[in-house]
């Protein structure tokens, strides 16, 4: 059995606790508020963007405890670490999303069934506190955003945050001065229907990596023409590919040769298969099981 692993040709850059922690508490301050302001003023816009930034108060932290598990060294009882804890995170997170929206959709039918007018003002101003608490959060995770896809997903849920905030805003201002406070469960819905959008297409990835999916990037047989093009090789079957987090893509097969070649053989091919794998299709493990005139499934795909 054949095992490589190809480096990253750059580490993964330090995650500033110190700014996730500062944004947590922003986002803590603005949720409290806005619950409290919705109920006060009756605003169902601003309740479910209180929602919204609860959920992203749980993404924030969870993201900071991915990281800070993500420092610990393997172990023989956990091989891998704990490299799937922000999949996990990522999962649990999506979920609570669509539970929350279908939550908000239900309130805005019953509100715009029954109609309440709306102490605007106060929207107003909560609003105005999300707009500037959140953009100084994405100001504080925007120079990691770049280059970390946890602190870019951090981002960019702080960024849509701000967003809903101004239209929490546009909805107050309307409401104080033109009277139309339809426009709050307008507001909710669309809120709402954005949450599942984010929501299903984080749970649909998150699910995929949970599951040990091929990442729907990776062609399976354009893998197994790329290693047959080597002299050697007969066949390749029995494959796995799998991705253990979003840094990381395994590959695993059997392959046959033609000839029983030596060790030393073997180790120059191995090399070669994984220089192939990680520059065209991003496959950065490899593990390649070698045999001669073995009696097995020959299959690409093989369920055991």
């Amino acid at each position: 059995m054949g095992h490589k692993h190809h480096s990253h040709s750059h580490s993964r850059p330090d995650v500033k606790g110190r700014n996730l922690i500062i944004s947590i508490l922003l986002n803590v301050l603005i949720t409290v508020s806005q619950i409290i302001g919705g109920l006060i003023s009756g605003s169902l816009a601003l309740l479910s963007d209180a929602l919204h930034n609860f959920s992203d108060v749980m993404s924030l932290l969870i993201s900071y405890i991915a990281n800070v598990l993500s420092k610990k060294e393997a172990s023989t009882n956990k091989t891998f670490g704990y490299k799937r804890a922000e999949i996990i995170a990522a999962f649990v997170n999506s979920a609570t999303l669509i539970v929350v929206a279908i939550i908000l959709i239900k309130e805005a039918v019953e509100r715009f069934l029954n109609p309440q007018e709306i102490e605007s003002d106060l929207v107003i101003w909560l609003s105005l506190l999300g707009i500037a608490a959140n953009g100084f959060s994405v100001f504080l995770l925007k120079g990691t955003a770049s280059s970390n896809m946890n602190m870019k997903s951090a981002y960019l849920h702080l960024l849509t945050d701000m967003m809903a905030s101004i239209a929490v805003l546009i909805g107050g201002l309307l409401m104080k001065f033109y009277q139309v406070y339809w426009v709050d469960t307008a507001l909710t819905l669309a809120i709402a229907l954005y949450l599942i959008y984010m929501g299903y297409d984080l749970l649909k990835n998150s699910t995929r990596v949970l599951m040990l999916f091929t990442p729907h990037t990776i062609q399976v047989q354009k893998i197994v023409e790329t290693i047959k093009r080597i002299k050697p090789i007969r066949n390749v079957h029995h494959v796995h590919i799998w991705q253990l987090n979003e840094d990381e893509v395994h590959l695993e097969a059997h392959i046959d040769f033609k000839e029983d070649i030596k060790l030393s053989e073997f180790d120059i091919i191995l090399e070669q298969i994984e220089e192939e794998m990680y520059h065209e299709y991003g496959i950065n493990h490899v593990n390649i099981q070698p045999e001669f005139g073995k009696c097995d499934s020959k299959n690409v795909i093989v369920q055991d």
